[in-house]
């Protein structure tokens, strides 16, 4: 049963949360507000507890009103850190929706970037950003995540991805090999078909209101829990049913603004030889799914130093510090947007 309290936030160097809190904010809700309460620099957040999924355990559960209003309230407290807001046709704040069980399970639903953005906050995006390639960037991604993990668009006939198939088409079309090389008005373009796709395939329409999304990708996160893949592993684990996920949203921050951008894995060290310093690899002008896609090869982490030496330098810093703190190699996730790193 939930509790008085279900809607945690991190950000501005404040935390509800713990690293000890696993149990209730997942793994990764718990590092995101250990991290902040160091000092880091995580973008503002919140993360449901995991006391919340069993009300979603019937997959046609409603929204709690007591959970409506504190998800609310935080996103407010989000919007103010960040200085943007929620579903504004001028300054748009973006989210990201992520899962995160106490341990890490094979099933769960996968991220989803860039959520909040429709036909009116990609203009918003572009006039903040200037940059209308990198904003119809954002949101084919984010009508391809959303379609695939919450709205459950299926393969073709042949197996394959329907939204994959027609950005292949298109390139194919405009004579380009990678993704980076298509324009603004084809990644426009591709937003298009990529609804027709949904709806053709679903019957349903993709929501265009930022908070039926969010709340749809909330249901989609604890509905994944109950999915029969996490469901045979935790059963062949003997992890309890009862655990539940927690779901984590974050402000978003951009990887894929240019070549002062990019996004990241790395270890403190080498995993293999336990060898100290930075090991990993990343990518410029790149969103984190790109990393391990392997859509284009990653660079390694050493040449982060020469690209971008003031990011590289605070990286090795911070890196450092998380590995003092939990007195054990770290695994980490980075992105760099316009120089500043997150």
């Amino acid at each position: 049963m939930a509790r008085s309290k279900n809607v945690y936030y991190f950000g501005d160097g404040k935390a509800d949360g713990t690293a000890q809190m696993k149990n209730i904010l997942g793994g990764k809700g718990a590092n995101l507000a250990e991290m902040c309460r160091l000092g880091l620099p995580v973008p503002a957040g919140f993360t449901i507890s995991t006391e919340v999924c069993g009300l979603f355990a019937d997959k046609n559960a409603k929204v709690p009103p007591f959970l409506e209003k504190e998800v609310m309230a935080n996103l407010k407290k989000v919007e103010k850190a960040m200085g943007a807001v929620f579903g504004d046709s001028s300054n748009p704040l973006l989210v990201s929706v992520r899962s995160g069980a106490r341990v890490s399970m094979p099933g769960m639903m996968d991220t989803i970037l860039n959520l909040g953005l429709n036909d009116t906050t990609v203009q918003g995006l572009i006039a903040r950003s200037g940059d209308a390639r990198f904003s119809y960037d954002s949101y084919r991604r984010f009508v391809q995540m959303y379609g695939d993990v919450v709205m459950g668009v299926p393969s073709d006939d042949h197996g394959h991805d329907r939204f994959e198939a027609l950005l292949e088409e298109m390139k194919k079309s405009r004579k380009v090999t990678l993704d980076v090389d298509l324009s603004a008005d084809d990644l426009k373009e591709l937003v298009a078909q990529f609804k027709k796709v949904i709806k053709s395939t679903t019957g349903r329409t993709f929501p265009e209101d930022p908070m039926a999304q969010l709340w749809g990708a909330i249901q989609a996160v604890f509905d994944s829990w109950y999915n029969k893949r996490a469901y045979e592993y935790r059963r062949m684990n003997n992890f309890p049913h009862s655990w539940g996920t927690a779901v984590n949203i974050c402000s978003m921050v951009y990887g894929n603004m240019g070549p002062d951008s990019g996004t990241g894995v790395a270890f403190t060290r080498n995993p293999a030889t336990g060898e100290k310093g930075l090991f990993g690899e990343y990518l410029i002008n790149a969103q984190g799914e790109d990393v391990v896609a392997g859509i284009r090869t990653p660079e390694p982490i050493s040449k982060l130093a020469e690209e971008m030496p003031a990011a590289y330098r605070q990286f090795d810093k911070m890196s450092k510090k998380l590995e003092r703190h939990y007195r054990d190699m770290q695994d980490m996730e980075f992105t760099i947007q316009k120089g500043k790193l997150w």
